[in-house]
């Protein structure tokens, strides 16, 4: 599974969005690109289409900003990882002739892929905050 930088940032601010679900404010690009490391200009165009496709709201304005437009439970990895890549649901044969061997492998690939779909589907932002949290109360400081 090939994960783009793209997609990961795009993740990482929806995480950002959905940690701050309950608060009034909007969150600022430029709070989530200082706090992860992602470049704000790239990260601009990301939210944008998020917006576009309907999971985030934006607030203009001096104290605008981004927010999640539904509950975190409501938005799953593989919804915004699908909105961000565009990932078609089916491999295709590249090879012109079409074999028994090309087949069973084809037919695999493409249970594998539709598996990995539904698990990426079924993980859901609110799931992604708590195993968040509960790794950050497992670490300690000396």
């Amino acid at each position: 599974m090939h994960i783009s930088a793209k997609t990961e940032y795009a993740c990482i601010a929806i995480l950002e969005l959905a940690s701050r679900y309950n608060e009034q404010a909007p969150v600022r690009i430029k709070d989530i690109s200082e706090r992860h490391g992602i470049p704000n200009r790239f990260l601009v165009q990301i939210l944008l289409q998020l917006k576009g496709a309907g999971l985030v709201n934006s607030i203009r304005g001096a104290s605008g900003g981004y927010r999640l437009a539904s509950t975190p439970k409501e938005v799953s990895l593989g919804q915004v990882m699908a909105i961000v890549d565009g990932h078609s649901g089916d491999i295709y044969q590249n090879s012109e002739n079409s074999t028994p061997l090309s087949a069973v492998l084809l037919s695999n690939w493409n249970q594998i892929l539709s598996k990995q779909q539904e698990t990426l589907h079924q993980i859901t932002f609110a799931d992604l905050l708590e195993q968040a949290q509960g790794q950050s109360e497992a670490m300690y400081y000396i």
